[in-house]
């Protein structure tokens, strides 16, 4: 393919769609050129615009881990023209992708360190790419503890996946549910994210913490992290929002002298202060 037009999307054939809450999917993605998928490289972190033909471009993660060959993955939620548009699309059936865009989260700089990822939500798919990252390349990183909180137990994406999680003696998993949204066979726990990350209570000796969810998730867990001793340069997160055009050209996504498309998404909280009090 002719990379000279960073507007024009690769095509990409549907190979599999996992339901994975109400109105959330995954979508399991191979190019539909070989060439351009055998060169096709991402990093953890990156970011996507997967486009429904006709309706237009939506912006996501890539969900799936840069160690997993042959395929990309995205998990998005049905909320708007082109989500639906895109969720009315079957397996088989083809559909656009550009990219890689966007910075990476340093994992070179993390080996040798603890990982605690805390995420909310839909919040889960940027988190599973660093995640199994991670676990692919066991041996460069210390403990690995997840916490993941949603608004119910039907709200949890990649139930399989939090299972396999949950049974490796090489990960601590956490889950949690905000209060009324559990079942009478739930055996997670109750509670917002921030409480029970307290009463997790992490050891910030060595430990990175990766935080990702909804805005006000991420305003109550930041000081719970300060707390437990945590500091800014060891705290990172990923911004989504806000994000059109990937490459900085539309300025929908500027805040102050920054980027989110460019110079993020992924931030440390260092970064984070240095931007506008209003994002």
């Amino acid at each position: 393919m002719d990379n000279s037009n960073i507007y024009l999307p690769n095509l990409m054939l549907i190979e599999k769609i996992t339901q994975e809450a109400p109105g959330v999917k995954t979508f399991r993605l191979k190019f539909k050129d070989e060439e351009a998928g055998n060169n096709f490289e991402f990093k953890a972190g990156q970011f996507g615009e997967y486009s429904a033909f006709g309706e237009g471009e939506s912006t996501f993660c890539i969900a799936s881990s840069p160690t997993r060959k042959g395929y990309i993955e995205c998990t998005f939620r049905e909320t708007g023209k082109v989500t639906s548009a895109l969720a009315k699309l079957e397996e088989g059936q083809t559909m656009g992708f550009r990219g890689p865009f966007g910075n990476t989260f340093p994992m070179d700089e993390w080996k040798g360190k603890n990982l605690l990822f805390i995420a909310g939500g839909i919040a889960l798919p940027p988190m599973r790419c660093v995640i199994w990252n991670a676990l692919d390349t066991r041996e460069n990183f210390g403990d690995i503890s997840i916490l993941y909180g949603a608004k119910s137990v039907a709200d949890l994406v990649y139930k399989h996946e939090l299972k396999e999680w949950e049974e490796r003696p090489d990960v601590r998993l956490v889950t949690t549910v905000d209060p009324g949204g559990e079942t009478s066979d739930w055996k997670g726990e109750v509670g917002f994210v921030p409480s029970v990350l307290e009463k997790m209570n992490p050891s910030p000796e060595n430990t990175v913490a990766i935080v990702c969810g909804p805005p006000i998730m991420i305003k109550f867990t930041f000081p719970v992290l300060e707390k437990l001793g945590f500091t800014d340069e060891n705290i990172y997160t990923t911004l989504e929002n806000r994000m059109k055009c990937g490459v900085g050209k539309c300025g929908r996504c500027n805040v102050g002298s920054q980027y989110v498309c460019k110079d993020g998404p992924v931030f440390s909280k260092v970064e984070l202060e240095a931007l506008p009090a209003e994002y």
